[in-house]
């Protein structure tokens, strides 16, 4: 398992165009972000990567970091892997093919589809649901934001998790047994698998592995860096060369409600923004979901993947992009055989994310329930409109910042500070 302070981000700062302006402190689903000595400051303890920051920042002085696609192009045999969020990005797309024939034009030696692996997942994920014993409503695993802000604030759902690899790992390890097999000449050396990603989650996913598992991914590279490539080689007027091997199932996981479709039956629920997810999954700790549920699908973005920073279009013109091109492909190409009964090894994953509690206060019970009191002393002596001019998200954040020994102490506050003042002048004048 990962080291939490090991844990390798995607989100980075820019400090050079930061203001402070208190926006992403505002807006951070797990509130690591203070604003000190004048701009941002990101706690990576806290951060799942979710890119909010970057969405919402005026000053774009927040990115998400990944490889460039032009300091890999020296292997021998390079494979794509786009997301099917890739197809919702171009305007007047018909026919998948011409995406899949513009990466192999800008230099790829072989394209395997997410989409293609989705629809083995869903197909699983449907022979799963039957297991007895399983803990239900089953969460999909396959947003990584998710899994990771349920490894850090909901320790009770770890085993509602499903312990599935997600289309993307599925893929680059089909991908490469597939290269191996039509090219025996090749090394591991030689092999090199390029993602192309919608998100930042999905790097940071890439970069650390899920628990004590390793990515089978060699590169990640931005949807948008691909996307403007693309532009320059597909040619609509030429007929592509027929390569899909993906149908609607597949496709239909690039927005939210796709995965939770594939299932074929009703007793599921999709939500998507990370604020959404976070009530559901407050319910389903609670024990306020309906019993009847089976599987949870949670995207961070809005609208699903098609929301990710790293696109290009809008996610709700994204979304019907993929409608009109779903609407005259196959259900899926992907189906299992009849008397397929177990779920293979390779897709099944038992490093299941470990619980990290950020939000405890000292490993000592005893000294945690004494800082506890002085967080509530503190927060009482507070104006609570939670305004952020002290760089913190909430009163509560600060007078534990306080406690913690983050900040000096209460004259911190700006309101407060103002309104003691206010006072003092009274008293002047009354004197």
């Amino acid at each position: 398992m990962n080291i939490l302070n090991d844990y390798r981000h995607s989100v980075v700062l820019d400090e050079e165009k930061c203001t402070g302006c208190t926006t992403c402190v505002r807006h951070c689903p797990t509130e690591a972000i203070r604003i000190k000595n004048g701009h941002a400051e990101i706690n990576t303890n806290r951060c799942i990567d979710c890119g909010e920051c970057i969405r919402v920042c005026p000053h774009k002085a927040k990115k998400a970091m990944c490889s460039k696609l032009e300091h890999y192009m020296h292997y021998k045999w390079k494979i794509a892997l786009p997301a099917p969020s890739l197809f919702g990005q171009f305007a007047g797309l018909d026919d998948v093919d011409c995406v899949l024939q513009g990466l192999l034009d800008i230099g790829f030696d072989e394209v395997y589809e997410v989409a293609k692996a989705a629809e083995l997942v869903s197909a699983y994920t449907r022979l799963y649901l039957k297991t007895e014993g399983i803990k239900k409503p089953v969460i999909s695993s396959a947003c990584p934001v998710i899994a990771r802000l349920i490894s850090l604030r909901f320790p009770y759902l770890k085993d509602n998790l499903m312990p599935m690899l997600p289309p993307m790992e599925i893929a680059a390890i089909q991908a490469k047994q597939k290269a191996k097999q039509e090219h025996p000449e090749l090394k591991d050396e030689d092999i090199a698998v390029f993602f192309i990603s919608p998100c930042a989650a999905k790097v940071s996913y890439i970069r650390n592995g899920y628990g004590d598992y390793k990515s089978n991914i060699d590169v990640v590279v931005s949807m948008s860096e691909i996307y403007f490539l693309l532009i320059g080689v597909m040619k609509r007027d030429k007929a592509p060369t027929v390569t899909s091997e993906s149908g609607m199932i597949g496709i239909g996981w690039a927005s939210t409600g796709g995965e939770c479709a594939a299932i074929l039956n009703d007793n599921y629920l999709y939500a998507d923004g990370i604020q959404n997810c976070n009530q559901v999954l407050d319910s389903i700790e609670n024990g306020n979901m309906p019993p009847q549920l089976e599987f949870i699908e949670l995207n961070a973005c809005i609208s699903g993947c098609v929301g990710g920073i790293m696109t290009i279009e809008n996610p709700f013109i994204a979304k019907t992009r993929l409608q009109a091109v779903r609407r005259y492909m196959p259900v899926s190409k992907n189906f299992l055989p009849q008397d397929t009964g177990f779920i293979p090894p390779e897709y099944i994953t038992e490093s299941l994310p470990t619980y990290i509690p950020i939000s405890r206060l000292s490993e000592n019970m005893g000294e945690s329930m004494r800082m506890m009191a002085q967080i509530q002393k503190l927060r009482a002596e507070l104006p609570n409109i939670d305004c952020g001019a002290c760089g913190c998200p909430t009163c509560r954040a600060f007078a534990e910042d306080i406690v913690k020994g983050l900040i000096p102490g209460i004259d911190r506050c700006v309101v407060l500070a103002q309104k003691n003042c206010t006072q003092a002048n009274k008293e002047d004048k009354e004197q």
